[in-house]
């Protein structure tokens, strides 16, 4: 039986793609920060390595013995906007995985990036792999070093012979989003918190779905190649409509022009800044939330079998494991 190291196996997508690795007969092993509540990963018959991915040695030691490695591994915040810590782990977390692949001799790595990494587009000339990367004008840490770890890892492959995959997913929906992260929406829907809706929009995929096609990639795509792993894309106006029409909650019916949702987002931004508590809404993320993030998992269907689940079953699981954990 092949055996694979996991990044982030208790994060939303690795929590998912750990579920599909069992389901397939791999062995798993997880590499889990110390201290972190494992409660998504409960039962699961996997073995369980902690560790700091900034640390080259626990990143080896973890990496001993495994046919595979899958790094989902990623800090996700967008505040403060420019973090030193989400530039080491998302930059130098990724070099440490790769340095333990080439070391190690993994067969293949499948680093997790996100779609935003190549340029996004309208539904009607949607982004795709060979866009080039326009997210820099958002000054986000987060965004910008994911980019930039998505090029150490295709550098790696050309440099160093290293055999990696990327996989660039869109928004996720579904079941075991403990923090919440992208859930947060349908939360928000379901309890009467979304004023209104911004003009912009995204590409939504069911995160099993996902997992689906991360674990297809460890024997499926090409070397040293990227894909999308997206599937509807969908305004806001859409998406919260679907969510309240899926769940019985009331529809946001407000439509927020650009120019108050960052003026909004100006002033929250400045007086986070004297306050030191994040914002509600902030400048970078109201700058996204009028931009249409639009892309086509085109090459990942027909490359990486990546299935297309209707966005609806995502929002029904999501809101089923919610209401299941008490967060509704």
């Amino acid at each position: 039986m092949k055996k694979v190291l996991l990044t982030g196996a208790d994060g939303f997508l690795g929590s998912n793609i750990v579920r599909e690795l069992l389901a397939r007969g791999y062995l798993v092993r997880a590499f889990i920060e110390s201290g972190k509540n494992l409660f998504t990963l409960k039962g699961l018959d996997i073995e369980l390595v902690s560790g700091d991915i900034l640390s080259p040695a626990d990143v080896m030691n973890a990496a001993e013995g495994c046919n595979y490695i899958i790094h989902a591994a990623a800090s996700t915040s967008l505040w403060p906007p420019r973090s030193e810590i989400t530039r080491r782990v998302n930059i130098d977390g990724t070099r440490n995985i790769i340095e333990a692949a080439l070391i190690k001799g993994s067969e293949r790595l499948i680093h997790i990036g996100t779609a935003n990494s190549f340029g996004f587009g309208s539904k009607s000339n949607p982004g795709d792999e060979s866009k080039p990367y326009k997210a820099f004008r958002y000054k986000t840490d987060y965004i910008d070093s994911k980019y930039e770890a998505h090029k150490l890892v295709l550098d790696s492959v050309t440099g160093h012979g290293l055999n990696a995959v990327v996989l660039n997913p869109t928004f996720m929906l579904g079941a075991y989003d403990s923090k919440p992260s992208s859930g947060a929406m349908i939360l928000a829907v379901a309890g009467g918190k979304v004023p209104g809706y911004t003009r912009g929009g995204r590409n939504y995929i069911y995160v099993k779905d996902a997992a689906k096609g991360v674990v297809n990639a460890l024997e499926k795509g090409e070397k040293g190649e990227s894909y999308i792993l997206g599937n509807q894309n969908l305004s806001y106006r859409e998406i919260f409509s679907l969510i309240a029409e899926t769940i019985g909650a009331k529809k946001p019916g407000t439509y927020i022009p650009p120019a108050l949702s960052l003026g909004l987002g100006s002033i929250l931004t400045l007086f986070s800044k004297i306050t030191g508590k994040a914002p509600l809404v902030s400048l970078a993320m109201a700058r996204i939330s009028n931009d249409e993030h639009y892309f086509t998992a085109a090459k990942a269907r027909t490359k990486l079998d990546l299935p297309q689940t209707d966005i609806r079953t995502a929002i029904v699981n999501a809101f089923a494991w919610f209401k299941e954990n008490n967060y509704v």
